[in-house]
């Protein structure tokens, strides 16, 4: 087979293919990944422990929208959007006040104690446990749609295939792509940006210097929330909204945060694209993309009908292995934590 063969020997449809089923569904979890990783490092990087409770308050908001959208179900028509991404900002807030909220009820007595990290650790375990099952509680065990009607779904015709997004994803990626940058330039324009920053690299001298570290836990708080809120609901209207959500990511965010360096911002970004892209490609049917090559092989030659890396069902140990091998390799991350900076 000659180079130019081996150059026309992949059609536009499998390319398309692995396009649609490889990059724009990596971006999707990792845009996911992304929103929440952000949440874990900043508590991280100002308070200095890991909140294992985030996953939960990213359910919690996609509920909250939830509810929004059955009291409003009209209000989506207004600007032609999804109902439940109209209402978004509310869900937003209403998240980050309930993380002022377990912040002011459970964390900051044991700070004002001076207990241990790892015991605040353990009192975000117990804060994870209470919100799942009031979750359970209150919306059950079931799975519920939050996109209301029928997906709008745009196809780029490339070839003889089209390449496929639907509206969810769409937003998903413009909304991912402008907390990037206004987050960038929150922490390296505005005041309290940089005030967060200066309680990241040295609390104390950062208290003795003036500056309120109140507000900038508070802040930090409020940030969180407001991305946990976002990423749960853009997650619950691409795919359905269940209880159970936080367990499928809160391993993932956490890996995310540590990849990028835990206590960066932009770090936690680059880790949650790294960990979708590779959970996505891992699961990836990569025989697809041989299959153009059959006619160019011997007829003893058998293509195999599955390779993929990892099956679909063994998907959570991904970021197992991505984490394992970042502490191992690399500790401090791609970023090196655990600052802001």
């Amino acid at each position: 087979m000659t180079e130019v063969d081996l150059l026309t020997a992949l059609p536009v449809r499998e390319f398309v293919f692995f396009i649609n089923k490889g990059i724009i569904a990596g971006l999707i979890i990792g845009s996911i990944y992304a929103l929440g990783a952000v949440g874990v490092t900043l508590v991280f990087g100002i308070l200095r422990f890991a909140h294992l409770a985030h996953g939960d308050m990213m359910t919690t908001g996609a509920f909250i929208a939830l509810v929004l959208t059955a009291l409003l179900p009209g209000a989506g028509a207004l600007v032609g959007l999804p109902t439940a991404f109209v209402l978004m900002p509310i869900a937003m807030a209403l998240t980050a006040l309930l993380a002022i909220v377990l912040d002011r009820w459970f964390y900051r007595p044991l700070r004002q104690a001076n207990v241990r990290p790892v015991t605040i650790v353990m009192a975000s375990v117990g804060v994870m446990l209470m919100m799942q099952g009031l979750i359970r509680l209150v919306f059950g065990t079931g799975t519920r749609p939050l996109y209301v009607g029928a997906k709008d779904i745009y196809r780029l015709p490339v070839g003889d295939g089209f390449i496929v997004v639907t509206e969810p994803q769409v937003l998903l990626f413009v909304f991912t792509a402008l907390c990037i940058v206004a987050l960038h330039f929150f922490l390296t324009r505005a005041r309290l940006g940089k005030a967060m920053r200066a309680v990241s690299d040295n609390a104390d001298l950062a208290r003795v210097s003036g500056i309120p570290t109140e507000h900038v836990v508070r802040a930090t708080w409020i940030i969180g929330g407001a991305l946990a809120a976002a990423g749960g609901t853009l997650l619950a209207l691409d795919v359905t909204l269940k209880p159970d959500l936080s367990f499928n990511i809160l391993l993932p965010i956490f890996a995310a945060a540590i990849v990028g360096g835990i206590g960066q911002p932009y770090g936690a970004v680059a880790g949650g694209l790294v960990v979708g892209f590779t959970e996505t490609l891992a699961v990836f049917n990569w025989a697809i993309l041989l299959r153009p090559l059959k006619p160019f092989l011997p007829d003893w030659v058998e293509l195999p009908t599955q390779l993929a890396l990892v099956p679909t069902e063994y998907k959570i140990v991904i970021p197992f292995f991505i984490l394992v091998a970042v502490l191992i390799w690399r500790p401090t991350g791609i970023f090196r934590g655990s600052v802001i900076k």
